[in-house]
């Protein structure tokens, strides 16, 4: 495979990641204002987004992607 051809999957590969990542960014949920009482809890505290742990993730994508397009030899 060129190297055109690898950069451009790679850059595809990176892109699609980040568009993942900007969406899960966007759905979590955001943290409101405490109020003046507390309310009682039933069910325990959303973690907050972990960035890291997505980005662990997005390294783990990468190499997947980079195996199956055969660029270890």
């Amino acid at each position: 495979m060129d190297k055109k051809k690898m950069s451009a999957a790679l850059a595809a590969v990176a892109m699609v990641i980040k568009t993942r990542e900007e969406a899960l960014a966007c759905s979590a949920p955001e943290i409101s204002e405490p109020e003046t009482q507390a309310p009682i809890l039933t069910q325990p505290a959303a973690q907050p987004f972990n960035t890291w742990g997505i980005s662990g993730r997005q390294t783990q994508m990468q190499a997947n992607a980079m195996m199956q397009l055969r660029m270890f030899k």
